[in-house]
C-alpha cells in the first residue's frame, strides 16, 4: 500500500529538492562570485563561507516556500504547466523576501556590514537557475514516477462507493492512463451483483456492504461516485468513510446536467457551486485582456495599413458597392454590434445574404474577394471593433441574430459563448471549424476557450493565426 512508503517519498522529495537548491545557489555564486575570490584586495569582497553559511537561512525558506505552493501535494495528474507556474510562484516570492531581509537589515549593527556587501546579482542570477533545475529536476521525477506506476508499483489502491456515469468515467480515464498509479480493487453497488466484473474490476458487494469491506481490506483511498438517484445515502456513507480513516474522495453524477468544470465560492460557511467557470468574468483578467486588445489593434493597423490602403483600391476598381461591408452581429452579454469586413462579394439583397454561409467555390464571391478571403485580409477592419469595444483580437467568432435565435433551441450550450467579447480569431477557427463546418464542433472548442482562457493561450492563438492562418478559409 501506497500509505506506508508515502512518507518516506515525500522526505526523499524534500530532500532532494533541498539539493536542486544548494546547486543552483553553488552555481550561482560561482559564475558571479568565484572569479573573483582569487582577486586580493577587491573593495568589500565576502569571503564564500559567508556566502554558504547563508543557506542555512535560503534552504529551509525555499522548502517552505514550496510547501506553501503546493509543490508537496499529489501529482499523479496535475499538469506540467501548472507546477511550472507555482515553481515560478515561490521562487518569486522567495526572491522578494531575501531581496528585502538584505535591504532591511543593512543598517544591523554586526549584520550590516555582510548585507550591505551580498552580491544581490547573485541572487538574482541563483533565482533565474534555480526555476530551470527544479523544473527540469521535477519533470525527471515525474518521468521516472510515471513508468514506475505504469509497470504495476508505487499503487494507490482505491475503492468505489456506487456506479454511475462518473464510476464508469473514472475507470475509463485511470485505464487510459496507468501512468497515474490508481488501482481500482473493487465497486460497491446496488445495481450491479456481487462477485460480477465491470471493465475488469470486481464488484464487492452493495452498498450496505461498505462498513465489512473497509474492515476487511486496507484501501488508500474511498472513492464515492454515487447515481444521483441514490444521493440520500450520501451523508451515511461518507460518514462511514470518514470513520474508518481512509482518505475519501467525492465524484459527482452530475454531467448530463452541468456539462463542464463548476467551482466553489464560500459564503461564509455556505458553498455556492458555480456551474461554468470563466477566467474573464475576473476584472484583472479582463483589463489584462482589454489592454492588449487595445494595444495590438493599433499596432495591426498600422502594420497592415499598406495592405489595407492596396485592398481598397482593388475592390473600388472590380467592382461596384461599397468597400466596407458590415453586417450584424450578436456580441457580449447578447448585444447585437456591426462587425465590419472588406467586401468580399457581390452587392446582395438583405435577403440573399441571410440565407446561407459562404461556401467552397461560392459564386457570390468576386475574383478578390476570394483572394482576401484565402490570406484573411477581408478580416481586417475588424481592428476597429476591436478598438470600439465590441470585439477582441481573439474569441469566439460572432454570429448572425437569425443564426443565434437557430442554434440556441438547437444546441446545447450555445449561448455560453456570448459571455465573453467576439474574437477575429479564435481556438476554434484556428482548429478548422470555420464557416461552412459543424457548429456543435465549434461550439465545443469556443467553451474550452471560455473556460480555459490565459494571456498565454490568446498568444498561441494568434501565433498559430499568424503562421497557418484560418483553416476552411474560402
Amino acid at each position: 500500500m501506497i500509505k506506508s512508503n508515502q512518507s518516506k517519498l515525500n522526505f526523499f522529495h524534500i530532500l532532494l529538492d533541498a539539493i536542486v537548491i544548494a546547486i543552483s545557489y553553488a552555481a550561482a555564486f560561482y559564475l558571479i562570485i568565484g572569479s573573483k575570490l582569487g582577486l586580493e584586495g577587491t573593495p568589500g569582497a565576502l569571503p564564500a563561507g559567508v556566502y554558504f553559511t547563508a543557506l542555512l537561512i535560503i534552504i529551509p525558506l525555499y522548502l517552505i516556500l514550496y510547501g506553501v505552493f503546493n509543490l508537496y501535494t499529489p501529482k499523479r495528474i496535475q499538469s506540467r504547466r501548472r507546477e511550472l507556474a507555482d515553481i515560478c510562484k515561490a521562487n518569486i516570492t522567495g526572491l522578494m523576501l531575501v531581496t528585502f531581509c538584505l535591504f532591511a537589515g543593512r543598517n544591523h549593527s554586526w549584520l550590516g556590514p555582510y548585507l550591505r556587501n551580498f552580491s544581490t546579482r547573485m541572487i538574482v542570477v541563483f533565482f533565474g537557475i534555480n526555476i530551470i533545475l527544479e523544473t527540469l529536476f521535477r519533470n525527471l521525477l515525474r518521468s521516472i514516477l510515471h513508468k514506475i506506476r505504469a509497470q504495476g508499483f508505487n499503487q494507490k489502491h482505491m475503492l468505489l462507493v456506487g456506479y454511475s456515469a462518473a464510476a464508469q468515467g473514472f475507470i475509463e480515464r485511470n485505464r487510459e492512463n496507468p501512468e497515474w498509479g490508481y488501482h481500482i480493487l473493487g465497486i460497491l453497488s446496488d445495481s450491479l451483483e456481487k462477485n460480477s466484473f465491470v471493465d475488469g474490476v470486481e464488484v464487492l458487494g452493495d452498498l450496505s456492504d461498505l462498513r465489512d469491506v473497509l474492515e476487511q481490506n486496507d484501501f488508500d483511498e474511498i472513492v464515492v461516485t454515487l447515481p444521483l438517484q441514490n444521493y440520500m445515502y450520501l451523508e451515511p456513507i461518507v460518514n462511514t468513510c470518514e470513520k474508518s480513516g481512509v482518505h475519501t474522495m467525492f465524484i459527482p453524477d452530475y454531467h448530463n446536467i452541468i456539462p463542464t468544470t463548476p467551482y466553489i465560492e464560500d459564503l461564509e460557511g455556505l458553498p455556492i457551486v458555480h456551474i461554468r467557470h470563466v477566467p474573464l468574468a475576473n476584472p484583472f483578467n479582463a483589463m489584462v485582456k482589454r489592454v492588449m486588445d487595445i494595444v495590438g489593434a493599433v499596432a495591426a493597423i498600422i502594420l497592415f495599413s499598406p495592405i489595407m490602403l492596396i485592398t481598397i483600391i482593388c475592390i473600388k476598381l472590380t467592382s461596384e458597392g461599397p468597400i466596407i461591408f458590415s453586417q450584424e452581429r450578436v456580441g457580449l452579454h447578447n448585444k447585437p454590434f456591426k462587425m465590419y469586413k472588406f467586401r468580399s462579394m457581390y452587392v446582395q439583397t438583405p435577403e440573399e445574404e441571410a440565407t446561407r454561409w459562404t461556401t467552397k467555390g461560392d459564386p457570390r464571391v468576386t475574383k478578390v474577394g476570394r483572394f482576401i478571403r484565402r490570406f484573411n485580409i477581408d478580416e481586417m477592419p475588424q481592428f476597429f471593433n476591436v478598438l470600439m469595444g465590441d470585439m477582441s483580437l481573439v474569441g469566439p467568432r460572432p454570429e448572425r441574430p437569425q443564426f443565434v435565435e437557430k442554434f440556441k433551441e438547437e444546441i446545447p450550450r450555445y449561448m455560453i459563448k456570448h459571455q465573453v467579447r467576439p474574437g477575429i480569431t479564435g481556438w476554434a477557427q484556428v482548429n478548422g471549424y470555420r464557416g461552412d463546418t459543424s457548429i456543435r464542433k465549434r461550439i465545443d472548442f469556443d467553451l474550452y476557450y471560455i473556460e480555459n482562457w490565459t494571456f498565454g493561450l490568446d498568444i498561441k492563438i494568434l501565433f498559430q493565426t499568424v503562421f497557418k492562418g484560418f483553416k476552411n478559409a474560402y
